[in-house]
This record gives structure tokens, sequence and C-alpha cells, in this order.
């Protein structure tokens, strides 16, 4: 049965400077968001948009602000609260890890608010321009936490191939839950939207795409890992993340169908 190998969180030590796996995978993140931002910058419908490489530049300082501000307010209000306001010093120690991806969502949406009223920008044009560059940004955060040995998954059964044991929770057989998230909420949710953003599409589409795909997927993949809490609605029982995911879904689809039945539709492309 395979055991995680719980490698040191800390990738290179020079003098009193500590580099961390998790702060690397930020990094890795960012860095796919300007070549793919650069590579979907050429396709036609979104030249005709006039973006420009400088504009993708800018967006980044206003997304990293949001990810990260976001981020880490989003694990200690929705999921450590207790925790974490008995001991507020831990609040910014991001290179430990813990980073909500519902507050980081939330964070990014106002930073890019702020970013397109600066750049005097229509809002939705800017969501749908930047989502499909996000899922891979979020795989990275996974790979993070899988170094990190954080976020296991819940037990799996012992014949399971993959199953694996985290020596710094149990001995029991565990799900890999970091991976499946990066895989499917990441990985296999960047192709589909890369895919249907290769097109033109009503304004907010690809935006609302996002945001329901990724709630269906967290959702679905929120059973292989070991909640950070549980709550019982109309006598069914559903994690914190998926309780956090089943909003996404909903205003997604409306989102969707709102941006499909405009009257005259505005697609991404069209002056």
């Amino acid at each position: 049965m395979l055991t995680h190998p719980l490698p040191d969180p800390v990738a290179l030590s020079i003098g009193p400077l500590s580099i961390h796996w998790y702060g690397l995978m930020y990094l890795l993140a960012f860095a796919q968001f300007i070549a793919l931002g650069r590579i979907r910058i050429k396709q036609p419908h979104i030249q005709a948009r006039g973006w420009k490489i400088e504009d993708l530049e800018d967006m980044l300082f206003y997304g990293v602000l949001g990810v990260v501000i976001g981020g880490r307010l989003g694990e200690v209000l929705f999921y450590q609260p207790a925790y974490y306001f008995s001991h507020p010093s831990q609040i910014i120690a991001i290179w430990k890890g813990g980073m909500s991806f519902h507050g980081g969502f939330l964070g990014v949406l106002l930073a890019m608010a702020l970013w397109a009223r600066k750049a005097q920008r229509n809002l939705l044009d800017v969501y749908d321009f930047i989502a499909p560059m996000v899922p891979l940004g979020y795989a990275a955060g996974r790979i993070g936490n899988f170094i990190n040995a954080e976020l296991p998954g819940r037990i799996a059964d012992p014949s399971l191939p993959w199953a694996m044991i985290w020596p710094n929770v149990d001995s029991l057989p565990r799900h890999p839950s970091p991976i499946y998230q990066a895989l499917v909420d990441g990985l296999l949710l960047f192709i589909l939207l890369w895919l249907y953003a290769r097109k033109a599409r009503p304004r907010l589409a690809v935006g609302a795409m996002f945001t329901m795909l990724y709630g269906c997927a967290r959702f679905f993949t929120e059973y292989f890992r070991t909640p950070d809490y549980e709550v019982t609605w109309l006598g069914f029982t559903i994690s914190a993340g998926q309780m956090l995911s089943l909003p996404m879904i909903a205003l997604g689809a409306l989102m969707l169908v709102g941006a499909y039945t405009r009257r005259s539709p505005d697609l991404v492309g069209r002056q």
C-alpha cells in the first residue's frame, strides 16, 4: 500500500530565508496565468476586444492580492474561525498552507471589479477573459496541499490501488483527495472550459460556465475528502465545501441561462 512520503515543506533554504513548496506552487499558478493569457489574447474573438499584454500583467497584480487575501480570509472565516481567532498570529502564516478557494474566488471577483473600473473595461468581459486561466492555478495549489500532507482523504477500501496511508493522520488507507481535486476540479475543468472558451460566447457565459462547473466538480470531489465539518440539512449531510459549492452551482446555472436568453446576446469578440 502507498504511504504519503511527507516531504519537507521547505523546498530551499538560503540563510534565514526559507522557500516553501506551497509558495512555489502559487508562483507556478501565477506563471501559468500569464502563459495561458498570452495564448488567449491571440484568439481572434479576444483580440477583437482589444486585450493587450499590459492588461494581463496589470490584472495579475490585482489577482494576486485577491487570491491571497481572499483565500486566507476564507480559510479563517469559513473553515477554522475558532482556531484562528484563538491564534491570531497564525492568520498571516500563509506559507504553512490553509487557503480557501471559495474565499479566493470572492477575493478575485472583487479585485477584478477594482481593475475593471480602473481600466474602464466591462466587468463581465474581464470575468469571461480570466475564467479559463483559473483551473490550472487551482490544481497547482492542490499539489501544494498534497506536498504539505494537508486535506487528507476519507478512509478508502484497502484494495484500492492508490489508497494511501497518511502517517501524520493515522495508519488507515485513505483517498489522496488533493490529487483528485487537482485532476478533476483543476485539470479536467481547465480542458472543458478552455475548449468552450475558444469560440465567441454570449457575454458572461464563460464566467458562468466556470462557476457552475467548478461548483459541480468540487461537490463531487468533496465525497473523497475528510470534511472540515459537516452540516445536516433536510435530512442530508453535506460537508462545508459542498455547502459552499451549492450557491456556485445555482448562481452559475442562472447566469448561464441569462447569458443565452438575453434578447440581444453580446458575443465576446463582437464590437
